[in-house]
Parts: C-alpha cells; structure tokens; sequence
C-alpha cells in the first residue's frame, strides 16, 4: 500500500519505534566484569533522585531499576537505619507519608514524638522497627498527582540491596548515598564496639569494593558519590575513605543539622576554603542558585561560580518535570529548564525526578553544532529508505 501524500515520514518513524515492545523495568543483566560500558564523563551527571520516583515509589528497587533504563550516570538513595542495626534505602525518618504503616494495626503503639533537627516530628519512626518489621511494609507514591498504581506492591529495601542494583547493571552506573539524618540516628541507634552510623556506611560501601577518588581507576569501576547536609559527617568518612563527598546545602534559613551553621557562613569563601579540603563539590538546594519570587527566577547568585573558582563541582536538587514545579520561565517546559541550568548556570550534574526526560534532552543535544546538519541529513536519509520501502513499485 502506498503511503498517502498528507502521512508524514517522522509520524510513519515513530509509529514503527513507538510499536517495539520493551519491559516495564527489567531486572539489569549480569554481565561479565570489564565488558561493561563505562561511566560517562563528559557531561554533566544525570543523577536518579530516589530512582526514577517521578514514576515509581521512591527508592524502591524497580524505581531504581527504571531509572537505569533511562539512561541515569548515578542512582541516589538516603540512607537511615531500622532498630536493630540494618542500614535502610529510605528517606524519611517517619514511615507515614510513603509507607502502609498506618494499615498495619499491629504497630499502632508505635507512635512516637521525637526531636529532629530542632524539631518535635510525630509519627512511626524507622529506628522502632526492626528490619523484619520493615519488610512487611509497602511503599507508597508520596505525591497524589504522579501515578498511584505501583502502592502497595513493593517492599523497602536495604542499603546493601541497593548496591546489588547498581552492580548488577548492564553498564557501570554510580551510586550516590547520603548519610542521611546522622545527629537523630546516632541518638537513636547504637551498634556493637562503640561503632556510629557513619562507620556502618563506610563498612558497607568498603564491603562491596568502593574505594577511590574522583576519577582515579577504582573509582570509575565503581563510582560513587557520598553526600550528607552534615558537615562533621563527611569530614569524620574522610578519615575512612577516599571516595568523593558531597557537602549537601538548604534552604537559607536552615541551619546545619550538627553544627548549627547559617546557609550563609557555609557557602562564604572561607568556609569553601576549608570544606574543599574533604569534599569533591556541593548540592545546593536549586532556588539557593537562582533564587525564585512569584514562580519567576530572579537574577542568578554568584554560587556557582564561586563553588568553581574553588574547584568544587555543583550538583542541584531537585529538578521535576510537573508544571507546579517547573517555573514560569520555562513554560511548563522541563527541557528549557535543563537547558538553562545545563548552559547558562554551568552546573556538574542534575538531581532529578525523571531520569528519563533528562537523559532525552542529554541524547538529542549531545552532538556539536560542527555536525549537527550532517546528522539531520542522515536522519532524513534513514526516513526516506523506510519510507521507500513501503511504496508500491
């Protein structure tokens, strides 16, 4: 059958791509050591924010697996612990907002109030239950409008399982761990020998083989990022490993978690002087960079360029592709936000939601202007055989 004159040759493209079936989230291939294609370095990362969550519950095995689907350089995790010792792959230090805790009758006594960060939180805390309690809980989508059909259907995971994720993948993808509440943990949690939550970190990521600085040979075998908003944190790791660190930085009017510190003194000069002595860079919270007033950005603060000048890599948090988060300059757009960020504030990797919507705009830009005419005339050359072929002679 002939094609009609009003089809168009992208639509015919797309229809044949859109027909290929593919898993949903397919378990990563074991692959044999060193086949692997590497981590790529030439761009900024695209880091996994809990997975691929925009999609799937956050910091489930499938959000994770999804997120590698999609092209992510890092997956990310927060990572707390149970009552009885065991490193966990959640964020929260309650349970309630992304798990069924509250269908499980049976730990209704639970509820406890604690101090965190200065704070009275009420709710179902993960140093109450033990692993074996956590297990028997589901994760939930923590945000009403993304898709509600995975509730209910996966477990939470522990830190050693996440790691087995990124390991097992088809290709070298990093980890990127944060020490994740250490002042409430350590409070609440002792481990055998006088140990700290930050030395059960250490012991796992040493366990399964991480070790190394930026871009030396082990470190690219097995990337990894450690982050944490607790500046005595990294510096105490520094002293166990030589993996990059990440001095993780919020909102303005937040105060670090263990020393107290205004956002201000902890991103002067002098402070960047010091802290880059024990971290490879930052992950400022976005609207620290470019601040926002009425959903409009405003002029660009000297962050970034500072961050540089004092060799320290900028990686932001967190970029969702929603149109409640995406500011009015960029016209419910999430690629005119990754553009901008990418090319005029000239950050190092991009904490996001949508793996996947990041890594298209990566994809489809990643070729120089030098060649960017001949690749569109390959294309349009590939079109035109496809649609050649379907012509009647």
């Amino acid at each position: 059958m002939a094609l009609s004159p009003c089809f168009s040759p992208l639509v015919f493209l797309f229809l044949i791509v859109g027909c290929v079936a593919r898993p949903l989230y397919p378990l990563p291939s074991k692959v044999a050591e060193g086949s692997r294609k590497p981590l790529q370095t030439s761009r900024p990362y695209n880091i996994a924010h809990r997975g691929s969550n925009g999609e799937i519950p956050e910091e489930t095995a499938p959000a994770y697996q999804r997120a590698i689907e999609e092209g992510a350089d890092f997956i990310e995790t927060d990572i707390l612990s149970s009552k009885d010792g065991v490193l966990i792959s959640f964020h929260d230090v309650t349970l309630d907002d992304t798990t069924d805790i509250l269908q499980h009758k049976e730990f209704a006594n639970r509820k406890r109030t604690y101090e965190v960060q200065g704070t009275n939180t009420t709710g179902f805390f993960t140093v109450d239950f033990t692993l074996k309690e956590l297990k028997s809980l589901r994760v939930k989508q923590r945000y009403i409008f993304r898709d509600q059909q995975y509730n209910g259907k996966f477990t939470i995971i522990t830190f050693e399982e996440y790691i087995a994720i990124a390991l097992d993948a088809p290709r070298v993808v990093g980890i990127y761990p944060e020490i994740k509440n250490p002042v409430f943990i350590n409070e609440h949690v002792k481990w055998p020998g006088g140990k700290k939550f930050e030395d059960k970190f250490v012991e796992t990521l040493k366990k399964y083989g991480y070790k190394g600085s930026y871009l030396s040979k082990e470190w690219l075998a097995q990337p990894a990022f450690i982050q944490s908003f607790a500046p005595t944190s990294l510096i105490y790791v520094s002293n166990q490993t030589d993996l990059p660190k990440i001095f993780l930085i919020d909102d303005v009017t937040v105060p670090t978690q263990d020393t107290n510190q205004s956002y201000w003194e902890i991103t002067s000069d002098s402070y960047f002087q010091y802290i880059k002595q024990y971290v490879e860079g930052i992950g400022p919270w976005k609207d620290t960079v470019v601040p926002v007033k009425d959903n409009y950005l405003l002029t660009p603060t000297d962050l970034v360029a500072r961050a540089h000048a004092h060799n320290l890599q900028v990686h932001p948090y967190t970029f969702r592709d929603e149109n409640q988060f995406l500011h009015f300059n960029f016209h419910q757009d999430p690629y005119q936000e990754y553009a901008y960020w990418i090319h005029k504030i000239g950050v190092d990797g991009i904490f996001t939601d949508f793996t996947g919507s990041l890594n298209n705009y990566q994809e489809w830009t990643s070729h120089s202007s030098n060649d960017s005419d001949s690749s569109a005339s390959k294309l349009l050359h590939k079109i035109a055989l496809l649609v050649n072929s379907y012509e009647k002679v």
